[in-house]
């Protein structure tokens, strides 16, 4: 068992967790163009899957150059990159993934791969999804999470509304409530205490974490580009 770094061809700032993750993890894989980003700072994956058709000819030559193991699929497949790149760490043992790049640009990619987190056989790992500081990940059954105060805590009902669900340890508490299926009852919530309880009796919650600091990026970012 053992901690996977996944690199994706979406909007990946290279910040302080993704570095992170690439010293701590024990396997660093790209998911096709995702490797771009890693060429581009001077470093390199263990492993890279995909059909190359986000990378060119002188980027794929340099991964193999490096004895980067590489896994090659035809164009024509019925998965994207990213899904064969967390199908293939949860084949080689990973119980902890953490995934940059997923989100950001094309919006139907990055839908498939929030929806990726619900896929039945990434369920016995550890999954979770970085962007701009924010963390997100999908809870069946029973979570704590660690923060500090006022960080904000959003919960997204997938697949259907999610019954009996706790939560302690936060602004809007909720004892054995429901979150409605394509509501947003959950979003907005906040740390009342470093450590929140959830517990989820019927159904999934996509958890999303933002850390003070990235919520004042975010904004930050929002009246700079303001008209």
């Amino acid at each position: 068992m053992s901690i996977y770094a996944v690199y994706a061809h979406g909007d990946l700032p290279w910040d302080a967790e993704a570095a992170h993750w690439y010293r701590a993890a024990q396997v660093r894989l790209a998911a096709d163009g995702g490797a771009r980003a890693l060429l581009r700072r001077g470093l390199l994956p263990d492993v890279a899957v995909g059909d190359w058709d986000s990378l060119s000819a002188d980027e794929l030559h340099r991964l193999r150059q490096a004895g980067v193991t590489l896994h090659t699929f035809p164009p024509d497949k019925d998965a994207t990159d990213l899904e064969l790149a967390l199908l293939y760490a949860v084949e080689h043992g990973a119980h902890e993934i953490h995934v940059f790049g997923a989100l950001g640009g094309r919006w139907d990619q990055t839908a498939a791969n929030l929806l990726l987190l619900a896929h039945p056989r990434l369920r016995e790992a550890r999954v979770r999804l970085h962007h701009n500081g924010q963390r997100l990940w999908l809870i069946r059954g029973q979570d704590t999470i660690t923060g500090a105060v006022g960080d904000t805590l959003s919960f997204v009902p997938l697949g259907g509304p999610a019954r009996g669900v706790t939560l302690q340890g936060v602004a809007y508490p909720l004892e054995n409530g429901a979150l409605p299926w394509a509501g947003t009852l959950g979003v907005s919530n906040r740390f009342t205490q470093p450590q929140v309880q959830v517990q989820v009796r019927e159904g999934m919650l996509l958890a999303v974490h933002i850390p003070q600091d990235a919520q004042r990026a975010l904004e930050d970012a929002k009246q700079s580009s303001a008209p």
